[in-house]
């Protein structure tokens, strides 16, 4: 039988297997939450009086045991069994009798897979972060080791100023530095708990909402219960745009390097071993793992709009088609997590071209910095421009001996130790400890 079955008659075959789909497969991503929402919940459950010391003792040993099979790759959701719920409590049911039949009182499976889904999202975006910041940490390190290293700056693929690995290199990790601001709004919107608000419309119980809250290691409660309810899909929505954004920038850095490697630029390499051939060509090197990557990223970036889509016009409370989001929303962040841990290891090996800028098809850059140093012995701004401008149209420019930027954020001051103090600032303020202690007093 279902959790919402009331009698022994069967459904359809054809319905059930249209609208369970692949639920029992997700749901494997969801057991562990599932067993750390009852563990909360039972406790409340006792503190109400809804079970007895010796029940919830009971509980407690049996769930934090088929937790450690969750563990260890031995727990199942089996033939016929709609979801992870049903076969939590069917194990607690099986190896304690009725009272694993308890663990129900005052509580939906709206309400429970929305608490399973917020501590899965806890634990995968903690996991994002620690990638993304081993990425940022490795762009940084390259950013003030070949701060020195200059390379061509382009707007509209023109040759346009120049700038330098270092400059390269830490754009894209104060990129990754706004990204991980924008998951840790997400983050804030996800860590709230929605526990108690059952089938979206509370209970005639006197549930311990804010008990639970504790116990958890949610910052706050989903006060309004049908908000509560409400917040399904909302928070997958704003959680995969936090992805999305992360996706863009690495996209958007693999597309560069794609380019940077190419012999037109030739600016960086990466050892055969981690480049691919052609079956035809035997001089190719191609940076096929940035182009998975900026496929993979691109791709990413549409989830957002299929969850919006999903949910767009939808009436308050619960619709069945809430379960079709796990099937985008989940395997977004394996994605996203592969393509971190492999810029990483692709930038462990890169190799960098010096003296790039003696090429002399590359002395355009440096028209700027003629104009500056006119302005700066006293020439108007726009008399200098129109002078090296003549220049350039008549043969006689040539790039002046010395580049010398020094303004913050410039080629000369990258100011790398404020962008690392930036991104400590927003990584302490995810407060992961407090998650992982309330985790241990759980399980303990």
């Amino acid at each position: 039988m279902k959790l919402w079955q009331k009698s022994a008659t069967d459904t359809a075959k054809i319905v059930e297997q249209f609208t369970v789909g692949r639920d029992a497969e997700f749901d494997m991503d969801l057991a562990e939450f599932d067993v750390l929402g009852s563990l909360a919940h039972t406790r409340m459950l006792e503190s109400i009086g809804l079970l007895e010391k010796d029940e919830l003792d009971k509980l407690q040993a049996e769930m934090k045991n088929i937790y450690k099979e969750i563990k260890s790759g031995d727990f199942v959701i089996e033939e016929g069994i709609e979801d992870v719920h049903s076969q939590v409590e069917l194990l607690l049911t099986r190896r304690l009798g009725d009272i694993g039949k308890k663990i129900h009182s005052g509580r939906s499976r709206n309400d429970q897979v929305l608490v399973d889904l917020k501590l899965y999202i806890r634990a995968q975006i903690q996991e994002t972060v620690e990638n993304t910041k081993a990425l940022f940490d490795k762009l940084l390190s390259l950013s003030d080791k070949y701060k020195d290293v200059q390379i061509p700056g382009y707007t509209h693929l023109q040759i346009a100023m120049p700038s330098s690995f270092g400059l390269w290199f830490g754009a894209y990790a104060e990129s990754l530095l706004d990204d991980i601001q924008m998951m840790q709004a997400a983050y804030k919107v996800a860590n709230k708990n929605p526990l108690g608000s059952a089938a979206g419309y509370g209970s005639s119980f006197p549930l311990n909402r804010t008990m639970t809250t504790e116990l958890l290691g949610f910052d706050a409660l989903n006060y309004n219960v049908v908000y509560a309810q409400m917040s399904r899909g909302k928070t997958e929505k704003l959680v995969s745009m936090a992805l999305a954004s992360i996706a863009s920038t690495l996209s958007r850095m693999a597309m560069d390097v794609c380019l940077y490697v190419s012999q037109n630029f030739g600016f960086m390499s990466f050892p055969s071993d981690v480049m691919t051939g052609s079956s035809i060509m035997p001089h190719k090197k191609n940076p096929d793992v940035f182009e998975i990557m900026r496929g993979k990223c691109n791709r990413l970036a549409a989830i957002p709009n299929e969850i919006t889509m999903m949910t767009t016009n939808l009436p308050s409370g619960y619709h069945r088609e809430m379960q079709l989001i796990k099937e985008c929303f989940f395997p977004a962040f394996t994605t996203l997590n592969e393509c971190l841990e492999m810029a990483v290891f692709m930038f462990d090996r890169v190799e960098v071209k010096k003296d790039i800028l003696k090429d002399k098809k590359y002395d355009y850059l440096f028209t700027v910095d003629l104009v500056n140093q006119m302005v700066l012995d006293g020439t108007p701004f726009r008399d200098a421009y129109l002078k090296v401008g003549d220049m350039v149209d008549n043969g006689s420019y040539a790039p002046p001996a010395e580049v010398n930027h020094t303004h913050e954020g410039s080629l000369g001051n990258l100011c790398l130790d404020k962008v690392d103090g930036l991104m400590n600032q927003v990584l302490d303020g995810f407060g992961f400890e407090k998650v992982k202690e309330a985790q241990e007093g759980l399980l303990g």
